[in-house]
């Protein structure tokens, strides 16, 4: 269901068009590196070399065999990719690589918050920039009240088209338990990020959190 939602075409473009809006800052450097963890199977990767910097190297990093396999099939065309397996909480990669840090739909999914900014920060070199795309709080208790109640359907939803509820349950689960928008920027200051704000979605249903390494 993560990888479900993460492939969805529109949100992800979202991300471009609220966030990497000034290419005359992203186009500044024809070496700048971008590493996506949680990538999928590359779409976040694909969007960045076709609206960004096509000349970027791009590291995409993923816990799941199958999806990098899929990935890899999908943007055969770029040879500037570079597919990792592992997790964002242990990155096998040196430190002080990377201008850019994109997680979509996936912090959420770590076994430890603290370690999964803590690695990308080290990661990054001084003056990257850490983005963040996730399920997030609703800050309108209408529009709260009306999207908790969906949620509960979802799980149904899903039984009766898929034939499983599990997965369903799980996504439900994992975003109510997750941290609101000010714990997340707590986090990140925790673990030495700078200038960190962010921007919400659809009244909070999702969040784009973004935080720099100096």
């Amino acid at each position: 269901m993560q990888q479900y939602l993460q492939n969805k075409k529109g949100l992800v473009q979202n991300v471009f068009d609220q966030v990497y809006d000034q290419y005359d800052l992203m186009n500044s450097t024809p070496s700048q590196k971008l590493i996506d963890v949680a990538c999928g199977t590359g779409d976040i990767a694909k969007l960045f070399l076709e609206n960004v910097n096509r000349s970027s190297h791009i590291t995409c990093v993923d816990p799941n065999k199958g999806m990098i396999k899929k990935g890899k099939e999908k943007l055969n065309k770029f040879p500037n990719l570079n597919w990792v397996i592992a997790s964002a909480e242990k990155l096998p990669l040196k430190e002080n690589m990377f201008d850019f840090y994109s997680i979509s739909f996936g912090l959420r999914n770590t076994k430890n918050l603290n370690k999964a900014l803590s690695e990308a920060y080290r990661v990054l070199r001084p003056g990257g920039r850490y983005l963040c795309l996730e399920f997030s709080k609703i800050q309108n208790s209408s529009l709260d009240f009306m999207y908790k109640n969906y949620s509960k359907l979802i799980p149904a939803i899903g039984k009766l088209v898929v034939g499983e509820d599990e997965p369903y349950k799980y996504l439900t689960k994992s975003i109510e338990n997750f941290v609101n928008q000010e714990e997340l920027i707590d986090l990140m200051r925790e673990n030495g990020f700078k200038k960190c704000t962010y921007r919400n979605l659809s009244g909070g249903i999702v969040s784009i959190h973004s935080g720099w390494k100096f």
